[in-house]
């Protein structure tokens, strides 16, 4: 078992996407604790709603990005790297839409996969060569629990999750013995506008709506600074939703047979 001082510990240049939402900023303010001299790049689409947020933090720039766009991402880490190579990286930007598989523009589905599937792979890809090099890292990618169960209206969210999440996995057992930390992060429902939006969208979620229970984004958080520490290999959060990783095939069936289909 390894502790944040003996892997990943003097992280000097950490870049956190989707860092305006309510789980990505809530995860900056946990690693400026735990990594108190880092560099801390926060992206979002707007980097404007960043400013308070890198304020607060201290030592901290902000990059407006949309991440549809993959060929900014190069210049960008190139430019990131000036300072201090990266050799942290939060992978959390996302947006999650639920529609019927034939209520979909292919130019929305493709855009949803780019985000939420594409861009943390590049990111990734563009980052590990330098974390190789000086023997240390860390990569969290925040997947999702709708990644390993399948719920109605998710056709492409839920794609792209499970292709994250496999990714992370392999990637974690690949760059182990480089000194690289990968953690991959399946939360259930967390509270923020993604999961009001994603509500909305069920009419409320009826049952599931009204009785299954919704994280904190902070508590989230706060446990992933917790896997850091331990180089635990995943975070499973709120801890009822572990039924989809210990019981995939009881959580699907359950999900399948009475999860709320989307109103749209």
């Amino acid at each position: 078992m390894s502790s944040p001082t003996s892997r990943g510990g003097s992280l000097r240049h950490i870049l956190v996407t989707g860092a305006a939402g309510a789980i990505g900023s809530a995860i900056a303010r946990e690693l400026r604790a735990l990594y108190p001299s880092a560099r801390l790049a926060l992206l979002d689409r707007d980097a404007a709603s960043m400013n308070a947020l890198a304020a607060t933090l201290g030592n901290a720039s902000t990059h407006g990005v949309d991440l549809r766009d993959l060929a900014a991402l190069p210049p960008l880490v190139e430019a990131l790297n000036q300072t201090a190579p990266v050799d942290g990286l939060v992978n959390c930007a996302g947006i999650m839409r639920v529609l019927g598989v034939q209520s979909w523009d292919w130019d929305d589905a493709a855009g949803l996969m780019t985000i939420d599937l594409l861009a943390p792979l590049r990111l990734q890809d563009l980052v590990v060569g330098n974390m190789i090099a000086a023997k240390q890292g860390l990569i969290l990618n925040i997947a999702s629990m709708a990644g390993k169960v399948p719920l109605k209206g998710c056709a492409y969210y839920g794609a792209s999750k499970a292709g994250l999440a496999m990714a992370s996995e392999i990637a974690r057992a690949e760059l182990a013995p480089h000194g690289i930390s990968v953690i991959t992060v399946y939360p259930g429902p967390v509270h923020s506008p993604l999961e009001q939006g994603a509500r909305h969208d069920y009419g409320g979620g009826g049952l599931f709506g009204r009785f299954a229970p919704t994280g904190d984004p902070a508590e989230l958080a706060r446990r992933i600074t917790g896997a850091i520490a331990k180089n635990d290999p995943r975070v499973i959060y709120p801890r009822l939703y572990n039924v989809g990783w210990t019981a995939p095939n009881v959580a699907r069936w359950i999900a399948l047979s009475y999860g709320p289909p989307p109103v749209a």
